[in-house]
């Protein structure tokens, strides 16, 4: 068995960007666990555990009904915090983008007849920076800090390719390996 979930990669200098702004925040708001910069992604499905004979399945059924699926751009704006600023649990940079409701449906449609079925939370795209650590409670500093950051512009994403990855849990975090990658369409219209 092994973890694995669907997901976009984000361009490395929005990456950087993020974690300028990271290296900016990290002192002044304690208690966060902060993701390696290496890990930011767009989850589309969390799959949690599966057998690895499951991976060619899931790869054809997302190449199916992804193909044609326009290539589209995303862009990563202000900081923000699940569930809110008095009880956080995880701190996000939004991404935003025209398609990326109809995306993440086109990878549920692949998923459901393999029993994946879909989240009954609303989509709420974003990239994880931080999560706070159990125990640690809400500063003053991060209401200030949220409202600073709200509508910061990191940049805008090309996004080419869907990716199943695997997904290994380590004492220092998790190790991310690609497993199947669908390519969008270069040709295909929104």
């Amino acid at each position: 068995m092994i973890r694995a979930f669907v997901a976009i990669e984000i361009a490395p200098e929005i990456i950087a960007r993020i974690s300028a702004v990271i290296d900016e925040l990290a002192p002044r708001i304690a208690g966060i666990r902060w993701v390696g910069a290496g890990n930011f992604h767009l989850t589309l499905k969390f799959l949690g555990n599966i057998d690895e004979r499951q991976i060619d399945t899931i790869g054809a059924a997302l190449a199916a009904a992804l193909r044609p699926f326009p290539r589209l751009t995303i862009n990563a704006k202000g900081l923000g915090v699940f569930p809110d600023p008095r009880r956080p649990r995880i701190l996000w940079v939004g991404l935003v983008g025209s398609q990326l409701s109809l995306l993440k449906a086109k990878v549920d449609s692949a998923l459901t007849p393999l029993d994946f079925l879909p989240e009954e939370r609303t989509f709420t795209p974003h990239l994880t920076i931080g999560r706070w650590r159990q125990g640690a409670r809400a500063e003053r500093a991060l209401e200030s800090e949220l409202s600073k950051w709200r509508e910061h512009e990191f940049g805008a994403t090309d996004v080419r390719e869907v990716i199943l990855f695997q997904s290994d849990l380590k004492p220092a975090g998790a190790i991310y390996r690609r497993l199947k990658v669908v390519t969008l369409d270069a040709d295909a219209l929104p």
